[in-house]
């Protein structure tokens, strides 16, 4: 896929990135605004890839490292351009960046009845894991 640019997300990336995730990404978070994305890159610049396509947003993955654990979140490709191996491409340079980490395993959220993100975290070597449960308290 050499026409296809991932790169780390910026400031001024905020808001073509929520637009994006309203029409790409199933759900939403409590920190889907500005102000939690702006944290995000702040705290981490490198943590959120963008995929472009001739300067066209076409996919986003959240590559989070805290020291401990590797976590993936809002791996997302728009409509228009899937099952073109975007979200691979996605999930690669996640991985290299862990591996650049030293990270050692990637823990991914992805919501239940998404059955279309099911298939391609299986066909990228992912597996669920039913004896977990993820616990939330909103702030």
């Amino acid at each position: 896929m050499t026409d296809l640019d991932i790169r780390c997300a910026t400031l001024s990336d905020i808001d073509s990135v929520l637009r994006f995730w309203r029409e790409a990404a199933e759900g939403t978070s409590i920190t889907d605004d500005h102000d939690g994305v702006a944290r995000l890159i702040s705290r981490d610049p490198e943590a959120l890839l963008l995929a472009e396509r001739d300067g066209v947003l076409t996919g986003t993955v959240i590559a989070g490292y805290d020291g401990w654990r590797c976590s993936a979140y809002r791996l997302a490709v728009h409509p228009d351009y899937r099952r073109q191996g975007i979200a691979v491409a996605l999930l690669e340079a996640a991985e290299r960046r862990f591996l650049a980490l030293g990270g050692r395993r990637i823990d991914a959220m992805v919501l239940e009845s998404n059955e279309l993100a099911h298939h391609t975290w299986g066909a990228t070597g992912y597996h669920r894991e039913d004896h977990w449960r993820r616990w939330v308290k909103s702030l």
